[in-house]
């Protein structure tokens, strides 16, 4: 298999068993809800095979472009915001079945979610909270330089050293990520528990699969509120973080040599040929 095409093809073509599997860790799905879950999550794959994967083929052209010339800290900033607005589109086009979902579960399965969520902030904890400021400091700076070197290949102890300064001079506040963190996982349940409430009994007894439009509008105001945190203060640490994120990409980016470019450039038009490999596939 991987030698017919890669394995970001591969796990494409395996999203819907790996989705399903994710969500199922997450929910707890009983027998009844599996099988409309597996089509949602069909027809949600579907849409963005055919929706989303040739903007990111279109993106990823024009990325390999920029990978061969210095770039700005707002340039950097335009392409994520690109990412930022893909990510909203998949919210967005997700509430529907979501929030069909939503009107389903159990109290025995929004009881699921919480542990489930307790593990995932324990994890944040041991990832980002334990340890002393060098160790955290430590920790973040391997993953920053795995990623970078995906990109770029090896990076040079100049560049190391440049990404460790930039970590350090960061807004970064892993306890108030955390309690953000928190916060929106509280607010998903409370938004389901205030759905359910409002429309589950209706919804039954209406035997339909297309849940009433309060609870779509409840789901994505929820999500929107992951881009958009109501929290005081966030969006200025949230604003903070962009812009030192995408001044230490702009700034590495700028100090790669044509090597490294090329590297880069390679990576992306490979991952443009399997976007377009994965859109033309039947």
């Amino acid at each position: 298999m991987l030698s017919a095409c890669s394995a970001a093809r591969v796990a494409y073509n395996q999203a819907p068993t790996f989705a399903y599997w994710w969500l199922d860790g997450y929910v707890d799905f009983t027998e009844a809800q599996s099988p409309q879950v597996r089509t949602d999550i069909d027809r949600f794959l579907a849409w963005h095979r055919s929706a989303e994967l040739p903007l990111y083929g279109q993106r990823l052209a024009q990325w390999q472009v920029l990978a061969q010339q210095d770039i700005s800290a707002e340039q950097a900033c335009t392409e994520f915001g690109a990412v930022r607005a893909s990510f909203q589109r998949m919210s967005d086009r997700g509430a529907m079945p979501l929030a069909a979902l939503a009107l389903q579960l159990t109290p025995e399965q929004l009881q699921h979610m919480k542990r489930h969520q307790a593990k995932g902030d324990e994890n944040f904890e041991k990832d980002f909270l334990r340890g002393t400021p060098a160790q955290r400091l430590e920790r973040r700076l391997d993953r920053a330089i795995d990623r970078f070197e995906t990109l770029y290949g090896t990076l040079t102890d100049a560049q190391r050293q440049q990404l460790r300064t930039g970590l350090q001079q960061s807004a970064w506040d892993p306890q108030r990520t955390q309690a953000e963190r928190q916060r929106r996982q509280a607010a998903m349940l409370q938004t389901i528990r205030e759905v359910q409430a409002a429309h589950a009994a209706a919804f039954a007894a209406s035997g339909s699969r297309s849940p009433p439009p309060e609870a779509v509008a409840a789901l994505r105001s929820w999500s929107q509120r992951l881009f958009d945190s109501p929290t005081p203060g966030y969006a200025a640490y949230s604003a903070a973080l962009l812009k030192d994120g995408c001044t230490q990409f702009a700034t590495l980016h700028n100090s790669t040599s044509a090597e490294q470019r090329a590297h880069a450039a390679g990576v992306l038009k490979g991952y443009e040929g399997d976007l377009r490999a994965l859109v033309a596939q039947d």
